[in-house]
């Protein structure tokens, strides 16, 4: 690991970089970090909007809320010409850091937007009066690679890809690839791979530090030097409805995500 920079500190917010976290593979851990990740930047004064941007709503959901309990969620932003971002962002228990939310009706917009011009930026179009707000926005992407995840491609200026380290996990990213690399030769030409970020590793199987190594190998520099272990204390902080950052603050979940926060900062935002 090298020795990061502390964070600068922050006057001035706004000018927002916009970041995806995608993989098309479920189940790798794009929501819990986009919360921690989210969480942990706003520790070091930035102003974060998570978005998001999964019918499933699990950010929401993880966020505390109610799915089935929303008047307004990004579907009505995406779909409805009289609906802003200021009548659907929400705000969360972590001060400094806000929500767009999501529910089911999210699947509908997939279909109702094919038949749309400028379909693939549509988000980027919802997303624009809230760039002067926010330092970061923060995407969690749902788990395929259709319209809605092009739409976020197509709204970042980069992407993170939380990797399980596992086998299987492995062999997806050479197709999310492609998909990234198509975005950026045909909607988005300064989409970047920010990093890729091996999460639920566990240090003790021979499994997980090949799959690390392989990986490594393969993305060199491109992969986080912050990796994110394993720990029940992600799914207890899940139940509680809040991040790993302030459900246990002193846990080495909560470590690994500050960690990782100030490699994204010193890697993309502060650079």
């Amino acid at each position: 690991m090298p020795v990061l920079p502390e964070p600068k500190p922050v006057t001035v917010h706004g000018n927002a970089r916009v970041v995806s976290m995608c993989n098309q593979k479920g189940g790798v851990g794009k929501t819990t970090t986009t919360i921690n990740l989210g969480a942990s930047l706003v520790e070091y004064g930035r102003k974060v909007l998570l978005v998001d941007f999964d019918p499933q709503g699990s950010l929401s959901v993880g966020l505390g809320l109610n799915p089935h309990e929303m008047d307004l969620t990004v579907y009505n932003l995406l779909m409805q010409n009289d609906v802003s971002i200021k009548d659907v962002v929400v705000p969360t228990g972590v001060p400094g850091m806000d929500l767009l939310p999501s529910n089911i009706d999210l699947a509908a917009a997939e279909v109702q937007l094919v038949h749309e011009v400028g379909r693939e930026q549509t988000l980027q179009r919802a997303l624009a009066e809230a760039m002067d707000e926010y330092d970061v926005i923060l995407i969690d992407c749902q788990p395929s690679l259709g319209l809605l995840t092009v739409n976020a491609l197509t709204a970042s200026a980069g992407v993170i890809v939380p990797l399980e380290c596992e086998y299987f996990a492995l062999r997806g990213v050479a197709l999310l690839k492609t998909t990234i690399d198509k975005v950026r030769e045909r909607l988005n030409p300064d989409l970047e791979i920010d990093g890729i970020l091996g999460t639920m590793f566990d240090g003790r199987t021979l499994h997980s530090r090949e799959v690390m190594q392989r990986l490594v190998e393969a993305w060199g520099d491109t992969v986080f030097h912050t990796v994110i272990r394993r720990t029940v204390k992600f799914s207890d902080s899940t139940v509680a409805g809040e991040p790993i950052t302030t459900y246990a603050s002193a846990s080495a979940g909560a470590e690994s995500y500050r960690q990782l926060a100030k490699e994204v900062l010193a890697r993309c935002l502060d650079g």
